[in-house]
């Protein structure tokens, strides 16, 4: 009998999953010289990655801030960085790439609201401000060595653990890391709390350029013809054939399965699938005059104003994203406020944004509201860093459950299966998704 190394099949490695992962290990094993299929059991490709469109809008329906992996032609940087919004009207910004407008607050000149004098507030918001700065720059400098070496905690227990200033650590560093992080509640490992925290402050933000389905669909184009096929669902995996629901047995050396983290524990049992975080993103249309935020996050680090964890008036950063003479904002809810309804959502996030955003909102039209109930895997300590994709010579698995970022865990899937087949290995993280 001939090894499934040498016996007739219908394509070299099957791919199973069209998102963003999937799609990056297909172009791996291409520029390999391989074969490849990739089966996607929707209809349309990109998984999460997703981008629906309404009235000329670009509506994400994940709720990512940062882009790793892809060229800087590809992002559109929020270079205003992040706005912390504090309860007493103190804005401190953090992480900017350009120098602050005038009125925004924080920037280079200091702490928002320092007109204010009475009680010597000022002077604590100017504390806080140049701590958090200076902190957040020498965080940005330190090695994967000197990170890692931290005594790793929750990363709530981090804050209070490591002699940072009650106040700054509760009214500012814990709504950033939420934001960060999606999780309001800190439960995960300080290892990756760090980690967040030294990219925001070496790489700051970022959106994919034309809404998140752009990187999909620029990965997708760079494979052959007839490569991706959707609409069909796997059934059962091994590491020579792929079964379907109606199309079928697909012949292969070799299997990655690059689906979500409940579909991947379906296809291959034993599989730990980790809990999840919810998230709900939230769109709103701004008819008219635009509100004042440029490409900035504004994080409300007041806990009693609304549901929301952040905003942004996204076609400020990305201006694809709204038609002419119109505003796109985009609000992220977390935790349990998440599975609210969205007109529950929306009609408790009115005055919030309305103080957020400096402008009336009654005009605002609800364009759409995702609701993610596994939105962001939880990683509470110990955290033993990213997951094995190789589960067997000729059966692998990536996604962002795997790993810190979905094109980070194909290249390493694809890495072990190149070795596998005795070919160099090659891979790193696909850069090349806008080319």
């Amino acid at each position: 009998m001939l090894s499934s190394r040498t016996q007739a099949v219908d394509s070299d490695v099957v791919v199973i999953g069209a998102g963003t992962a999937g799609l990056a290990a297909a172009r791996h094993v291409c520029d390999a010289g391989l074969t490849v299929t990739v089966l996607e059991a929707a209809e349309e490709i990109g998984g999460r990655m997703a981008t629906g469109s309404r009235d000329g809008f670009l509506l994400d329906r994940h709720s990512a801030l940062t882009a790793p992996g892809l060229p800087e032609e590809a992002v559109c940087r929020l270079t205003g960085g992040a706005l912390l919004h504090g309860p007493d009207g103190y804005v401190h910004r953090v992480g900017e790439t350009v120098p602050a407008r005038s009125g925004t607050g924080g920037g280079a000149g200091g702490a928002a609201g320092e007109e204010q004098t009475e009680d010597g507030r000022s002077l604590i918001a100017a504390f806080d401000h140049s701590w958090l700065r200076a902190n957040l720059a020498r965080l940005g400098q330190l090695s994967d060595e000197r990170l890692t070496a931290r005594p790793e905690l929750p990363a709530a227990v981090a804050l209070t653990a490591r002699g940072i200033p009650a106040r700054i650590a509760e009214g500012s560093l814990r709504p950033l890391l939420a934001a960060l992080l999606h999780d309001p509640q800190l439960a995960t490992s300080s290892r990756l709390s760090d980690h967040a925290l030294r990219a925001f402050a070496r790489d700051g933000l970022a959106l994919a350029a034309g809404g998140a389905a752009a990187v999909p669909r620029a990965l997708a184009a760079g494979l052959p013809e007839g490569t991706v096929r959707t609409g069909v669902r796997a059934t059962a995996v091994s590491t020579s054939r792929v079964e379907t629901a109606r199309h079928g047995t697909v012949r292969c050396r070799a299997v990655v399965v690059a689906t979500g983290a409940r579909e991947a524990g379906r296809l291959l049992p034993g599989l730990r699938v980790p809990r999840f975080r919810p998230v709900t993103v939230l769109h709103h249309a701004v008819p008219g005059t635009p509100p004042q935020a440029g490409p900035e996050l504004l994080i409300d680090t007041a806990r009693d104003r609304g549901p929301l964890a952040y905003t942004l008036v996204a076609s400020a950063v990305d201006p694809s994203r709204a038609p002419e003479g119109a505003a796109l904002v985009t609000s992220v809810v977390l935790g349990h406020a998440a599975g609210e309804p969205a007109e529950i959502l929306d009609k408790a996030a009115r005055p919030q944004l309305a103080a957020l955003h400096g402008t009336p909102t009654a005009d605002w039209q609800l364009l759409a509201a995702h609701h993610d109930a596994r939105a962001v895997p939880l990683n509470p300590p110990p955290y033993a860093g990213p997951r094995r994709t190789r589960l067997l010579d000729g059966l692998y698995v990536c996604g962002d459950h795997r790993g810190a970022d979905d094109l980070a865990t194909a290249a390493t899937a694809v890495t072990a299966l190149l070795q596998d087949f005795g070919r160099p290995a090659t891979t790193e993280p696909h850069t090349s998704a806008a080319a």
